[in-house]
C-alpha cells in the first residue's frame, strides 16, 4: 500500500505526477486550520507546503501521524518551527536551490532601477526623445564604484555580492554574524543603510525583522539611494517606502515580493519610481527543477529512514 502524503496547496504538475507514482497524494487543503481535511489526510505522515502558507498548531494537531513538514522553496517563516520541535516533527526546505536564479534577478532589478531602463523605455515610447543633442536623457551615477549593501549574506546574498563585484561595485553587508569574506561588515542595519548607495534585502523573514526596512532605514539610505527586495515582503514597511518615494527621500526601489501578496496596494502600484514584479525571481527552469528534486528527495529519504537534506528542525 502506498504511503499517504498531503499537499497544502497545489504543487507544480510535474512534481505532482512524480509524487503520485510512488505515494498516495491527497490535497490540496481548502482550509489551513485543519477543519476541512480531504479524505485520507488523517493518515498522512508528510505535509508538503510552502513558506508563504500558514502551518501552525491547529493544522499540525489535525494530522496525528505527521512526521515531516517539507517546504517548497527556501523559506519557513510561516511554519511554527517551535511547535514542530515540541512534537518531534522534522522540517525541511529547499535552501540554496534557487540562489543563483534569485541573485541574477536581483542584479537585473539593480540595473533596471539604477540605470533607469524602464523609465528610459517609457521616455522613448511616449515620444519625448528628440535626439541626443537636445533631449539627452539625464545622467545617472552607474554601478562603477557604487556601494552595494546586502542585508543578509546567506546563499543568495553571497551570490549577489559576487555579481556586484563583477560590476566593480564596493560590497558591504550586515548579517547575524560576521562572515569570512572580503567584504565590509557593517555592525547594524542602520550602519549598512548609512553606507550603501543600493540596499538589497536578502535575509530571511521572521517576527524579529518584521518591517526592518522602515522610515529610519529609508531616510538613512537617502535621496540618492535605491532599495531592492527579493527576500520577503514582510521585511519592508510599504507605507514608509511609498512616503519616501513620494517625498523624494529615496531615489527609487524595485520589489519582487510584497507583504500581502498577491495583493499590492494601489498606492504602491501608482508610484512611478518603483519597479514591481510578481514574485518571479526564482522562476527559472533550473531553480524550479532543483526545488522539486529537493522535495522529492526528502520524501524518499524520510520513508527510507535516511538523513534528510536541508533540515531546519
Amino acid at each position: 500500500m502506498k504511503k499517504t502524503i498531503l499537499m497544502a496547496r497545489t504543487l507544480p504538475d510535474e512534481l505532482v505526477k512524480q509524487l503520485r507514482e510512488h505515494y498516495h497524494l491527497v490535497g490540496p487543503l481548502t482550509r489551513l486550520d485543519g477543519s476541512d481535511l480531504p479524505e485520507g489526510a488523517e493518515s498522512a505522515e508528510v505535509l508538503l507546503t510552502m513558506s508563504s502558507i500558514k502551518t501552525d498548531k491547529a493544522l499540525i494537531d489535525a494530522l496525528p501521524k505527521l512526521q515531516l513538514v517539507s517546504c517548497y522553496g527556501s523559506g519557513v517563516e510561516f511554519v511554527d518551527c517551535e511547535y514542530l520541535k515540541q512534537r518531534g516533527i522534522a522540517l525541511t526546505n529547499a535552501a540554496g536551490t534557487n540562489a543563483s536564479s534569485v541573485a541574477e534577478f536581483a542584479m537585473g532589478l539593480i540595473l533596471a532601477g539604477s540605470r533607469h531602463i524602464l523609465a528610459g523605455d517609457r521616455f522613448l515610447r511616449t515620444g519625448l526623445w528628440k535626439g541626443n543633442s537636445v533631449e539627452r536623457y539625464h545622467l545617472v551615477p552607474g554601478l562603477q564604484d557604487c556601494r552595494l549593501g546586502i542585508y543578509g549574506l546567506g546563499e543568495i546574498g553571497s551570490r549577489i555580492a559576487r555579481l556586484g563585484e563583477a560590476f566593480n561595485m564596493s560590497i558591504g553587508y550586515h548579517s547575524r554574524s560576521r562572515k569570512p569574506v572580503p567584504y565590509q561588515y557593517l555592525a547594524s542595519l542602520e550602519a549598512l543603510a548609512d553606507w550603501a548607495d543600493i540596499l538589497v534585502v536578502a535575509t530571511r523573514g521572521s517576527e524579529e525583522n518584521y518591517h526592518a526596512i522602515n522610515d529610519n532605514i529609508l531616510q538613512r539610505l537617502g535621496p540618492h539611494g535605491y532599495l531592492i527586495n527579493i527576500a520577503r515582503g514582510m521585511l519592508v514597511d510599504e507605507t514608509a517606502l511609498c512616503n519616501a518615494l513620494d517625498n523624494g527621500q529615496l531615489a527609487g526601489a524595485a520589489l519582487d515580493v510584497y507583504e500581502s501578496e498577491p495583493a499590492v496596494s494601489a498606492r504602491l502600484r501608482a508610484t512611478q519610481n518603483v519597479i514591481l514584479t510578481p514574485h518571479i525571481a526564482a522562476n527559472t527552469h533550473y531553480a524550479q527543477a532543483a526545488q522539486q528534486k529537493r522535495m522529492l528527495d526528502n520524501v524518499e529519504l524520510y520513508f527510507s529512514g535516511s538523513e534528510l537534506i536541508g533540515r531546519v528542525c
